[in-house]
């Protein structure tokens, strides 16, 4: 029984290998057989080609090319259309219509860029900003209020000073402009005569000769014959003498505390200490007692009239 046993795996394995030899085999021959047939299928599909190519269309035929076309009347050419003339016009608007949107941004993106030069020369500023960094230097403070606190008052107070003349430049020139009754030549002439009566009434006719003789211009018969480019200069020349007059008068009562401190540790026999660390609290002092920026603000706007 043992030996039968062991004997029936054997004969399963070779039962499986003849059956895989003969699948074989099988196989190899069906793939001798069909060989021939496919390898004389390429030569018959070239030959069948040339034949076709060889052999000439039939009118019936699908694959005939077709008939060329006939070629038709040829385009009569047409005319050149005459280029208009090459002209660049910037309309600024006349009096019978308003300005358009897009020329108001225009004009106000070029007011703003040229406004800080406009600030200085044609305002009170520059005469309220010296006036300060004056009183500032009298007093000894050298970065005591800063620039930018200065700047701020005298912008300020150039507006509360300026704050009638912007109006009627705003009544005379830019609405009728904006609403259409003036162009803008009009609109210039007539907003400009408001800052110009203004810096004539605080322009010395000294300063105003000085500038028409550098200019090698005749002088001109009155005050409304000045033209803007000699009065613009003149007005910051008288405004810069008026600012320093204002200055001196100023720096004088600071100066005697000075001296009277500096006298007083002469006598003791304190030369090595500094006399402005010891004057420098009796002027602040001074300065507050007497308010003194109230009055250098009062002297200002009331020098405008």
């Amino acid at each position: 029984m043992t030996a039968a046993a062991g004997r029936r795996p054997l004969r399963l394995l070779v039962l499986a290998l003849l059956a895989l030899v003969l699948t074989v085999l099988t196989v190899a021959g069906a793939t001798l057989t069909a060989g021939p047939a496919s390898a004389a299928t390429p030569v018959q599909r070239a030959q069948s080609v040339a034949v076709t190519a060889v052999l000439p269309a039939q009118p019936g035929d699908p694959l005939a090319p077709g008939d060329p076309a006939a070629p038709g009347d040829p385009i009569a050419p047409v005319d050149p259309v005459a280029p208009a003339p090459g002209v660049v016009t910037v309309d600024l608007d006349g009096t019978s219509t308003t300005p358009s949107s897009s020329i108001v941004v225009l004009l106000g993106i070029t007011l703003l860029s040229v406004a800080p030069s406009l600030l200085l020369m044609m305002t009170s500023f520059t005469k309220i900003f010296v006036v300060l960094a004056l009183t500032r230097n009298a007093l000894g403070l050298t970065g005591v209020p800063p620039n930018q606190v200065l700047a701020g008052l005298a912008l300020f107070l150039s507006l509360f000073i300026m704050a009638p003349i912007i109006s009627q430049v705003n009544e005379l020139g830019v609405q009728p402009y904006v609403n259409g009754g003036l162009d803008f030549s009009a609109a210039v002439e007539a907003g400009s005569a408001p800052l110009r009566e203004f810096m004539l009434g605080q322009t010395r006719e000294e300063d105003i000769a000085l500038m028409t003789r550098a200019a090698d211009q005749p002088n001109p018969t009155d005050a409304a014959s000045v033209p803007m480019l000699t009065l613009i200069p003149s007005f910051m020349l008288s405004e810069l003498r008026a600012a320093f007059i204002i200055g001196f008068v100023i720096f004088i009562p600071f100066l005697v505390i000075d001296l009277v401190v500096s006298s007083a540790l002469m006598s003791m026999g304190m030369m090595m200490l500094p006399p402005v660390m010891i004057s420098l609290p009796f002027k602040i002092l001074l300065f507050v007692l007497i308010d003194g920026w109230g009055m250098i603000i009062t002297a200002l706007v009331g020098s405008y009239g």
